[in-house]
């Protein structure tokens, strides 16, 4: 599968991005998947997701809920709604979210990546793709609880961006910090 999602060129052939540079990383053994919106122009330039302060502040937040340094890059599944880089927000703040043509294109991959890794937790990081989940929605209500499908635990996490301001109230801080709580408790239960 991530042989065909490395070679995909359907959002470059459609015009919705210059040169398709689809990202993947992960193994079919693990039980972590996390799926954001989309690799950033650091991901590319590294190939590998993440790459940027985001994704240092991610793995914070495993280390918070108990997991090794290094935990997300060498345990869990990289995955995104988008494998490729958007670009830059037109407003200059940020990476450009992936239109719903976009997101429409690449879902086919992030389904059968899903069916083939069968992970136990999936990490929903950011508004796009917890909406891509559970529905329209405010942070506020989801961040803190999970909800499980067919064995698997699905756990909202706001995106940890320097762009987003979601974290900058205390509450929601609070909201964080139940949801690695539950995080913590699944890491060892399920010994992930």
């Amino acid at each position: 599968m991530q042989t065909q999602i490395k070679a995909c060129r359907r959002c470059q052939e459609a015009g919705y991005i210059p040169c398709a540079q689809p990202i993947v990383s992960g193994r079919i053994a693990d039980q972590v998947f996390v799926i954001g919106q989309a690799p950033g122009h650091r991901s590319v330039a590294n190939n590998k997701p993440w790459s940027g302060p985001a994704g240092l502040l991610l793995q914070r937040w495993l280390e918070q809920a108990g997991f090794p340094a290094g935990y997300l890059y060498e345990h869990a599944y990289l995955s995104s709604l988008t494998h490729c880089d958007p670009g830059k927000n037109p407003r200059g703040n940020g990476d450009r979210k992936p239109s719903r043509q976009e997101t429409e294109l690449c879902r086919p991959f992030l389904d059968a990546e899903l069916r083939l890794v069968q992970p136990r937790v999936v990490l929903l990081v950011g508004t796009m793709a917890i909406e891509t989940f559970f529905g329209k929605t405010r942070l506020e209500d989801l961040i803190g609880t999970y909800t499980e499908r067919d064995g698997t635990l699905f756990l909202p996490l706001p995106h940890p961006s320097g762009v987003s301001r979601w974290l900058n109230d205390l509450q929601h801080q609070q909201l964080l910090q139940q949801a690695l709580q539950l995080l913590a408790q699944w890491r060892i239960a399920y010994e992930l």
